[in-house]
């Protein structure tokens, strides 16, 4: 035992590593493959893969960014913009730079405004880094079947680098909306809320799909959406299990929340399909559950087992009219945002944001000597925080998408969009279905047999 003890430094946990390590891994399956094949199977046939390319890059593109220059950006130390080292833009945003030293790697984890872990900067930059993956591929899920493919991939860095990673830095970082008192346990404010305002902004400036992809918006394989609800499902015990950033009893305090809230939110979104149309859909039920670990996503470790619940149900009640009824007011009447990510992750964010302010107990201790008690004072930073995400990220990303259409044009061809994945990827979701790669003009007809030999021809049967 004592051999296998001075392999480690004197600072690290083998246990808190493990399960950072895990941790990020269950977050990195939520995007790879979970959003991947709920993307692929939500979407009309012609759109699939299109639909999963999208997903796949938008991973790719920000693992290379977040070790170039974006965790440093999220999690370093601060630019000092301002005067004063306790201002605003003395805390909005850290330098940029790149941790793919030996140091990075190996060294102590470390937060410079926050402290240090007991296991490596390397499981550190890992699991803020599938954080970082998962925010703009929740966004695609507002402009899917017409968002230009050569500007998605431009967008995703900038968006990334203007926008999350400021975020990120003011509530997760150290910087000024966390030295305020404003709290988002692992990221209804920096994630969803984010992404849900982004991708309703992206969806308003590239436009509304064709008219016959808005009318018959059918699914083309519920066994695909069902599996990628489920990885999100059980992927969100290490989105929530992790952040307490060690193997105790506030990740499963987490862990435990996060499958009550989500459970809930459910049954109450099945309820409602119940009451107002008689059956409950698959899709809807699968809203339900998102909603319920969107909402709790907060606030996971610091409300009590009755938080999560009361979390689940009132976050499903008011996202289910948002979304069957406030959908058909201006200006969401307008905007079509595909999967309505507006509200299933910036709605139920925003609850579950604010609901913290009014729910977290001082009773569970984020770490030893450390928790959060709702009230007035808490409340009234994390609506501020709130207004700050949603003013931020949709006007930045307004304009970035204004730059990135200079250059190349965010939406598809018109001719493109009427043929979709065969048009961008040069193949189908299931090519038994077409004229193929293999057959360019079409499966030929099958040669006449002769006679006395196997079946007769087509024509004699």
């Amino acid at each position: 035992m004592l051999l296998f003890s001075a392999l480690y430094p004197n600072w690290l946990n083998p246990g808190d590593n493990a399960w950072q390590m895990t941790a990020a891994t269950l977050v990195g399956l939520m995007s790879v493959p979970g959003l991947v094949v709920l993307y692929g199977g939500v979407m009309q046939k012609r759109w699939s893969v299109n639909s999963m390319m999208l997903s796949f890059i938008a991973f790719a593109l920000i693992i290379v960014m977040w070790v170039l220059w974006g965790y440093n950006m999220g999690f370093g130390h601060p630019v000092h913009l301002g005067g004063s080292k306790d201002g605003f833009f003395d805390n909005l945003i850290g330098k940029p730079g790149a941790v793919l030293s030996a140091h990075d790697l190996q060294g102590q984890g470390n937060i410079p405004l926050i402290g240090t872990v007991d296991f490596p900067q390397s499981s550190l930059v890992y699991f803020q880094l599938v954080f970082a993956a998962i925010t703009p591929i929740l966004m695609l899920g507002s402009v899917l079947g017409r968002v230009n493919f050569k500007a998605w991939i431009p967008f995703v860095v900038l968006w990334s680098t203007c926008v999350y990673t400021v975020n990120a830095f003011l509530i997760w970082g150290g910087g000024w909306f966390a030295q305020q008192g404003a709290v988002d346990f692992s990221g209804g404010y920096v994630i969803h809320l984010a992404a849900g305002v982004s991708g309703f902004v992206a969806a308003w400036v590239i436009g509304p799909r064709l008219a016959r992809d808005r009318e018959i918006d059918a699914p083309n394989n519920l066994a695909m959406v069902a599996i990628g609800a489920g990885l999100l499902w059980l992927g969100w015990n290490g989105f929530n299990g992790g952040d307490p950033y060690y193997a105790g009893v506030d990740a499963a305090a987490a862990v435990l929340n996060t499958n009550l809230c989500c459970a809930v939110a459910f049954l109450v979104w099945v309820a409602w399909d119940y009451a107002t149309r008689r059956k409950p859909s698959l899709i809807g039920s699968v809203n339900g559950m998102i909603v319920g670990l969107v909402a709790i996503t907060p606030a996971a470790g610091f409300v009590t087992g009755w938080g999560a619940i009361a979390i689940g149900a009132i976050g499903s009640v008011v996202v289910y009219a948002a979304y069957n009824y406030l959908a058909l007011v201006p200006p969401f009447r307008r905007v079509d945002d595909t999967l309505g990510v507006v509200f299933t992750h910036g709605f139920a964010g925003l609850i579950g944001g604010l609901l913290t302010g009014v729910l977290a107990s001082s009773a569970m201790e984020v770490t030893p000597g450390f928790s959060v008690s709702g009230g007035w004072d808490l409340l009234k930073w994390q609506a501020l925080t709130a207004l700050w995400v949603i003013v931020f990220s949709g006007v930045v990303t307004f304009i970035l998408l204004k730059l990135v259409g200079l250059v190349v044009p965010l939406r598809m061809s018109e001719a493109d969009m009427e043929m979709g994945d065969l048009a961008v990827h040069g193949h189908e979701v299931y090519p038994s279905d077409i004229p193929s790669l293999g057959f360019p003009s079409g499966i030929p007809a099958a040669a006449p047999v002769a006679s006395g030999a196997g079946a007769p021809p087509a024509q004699a049967r």
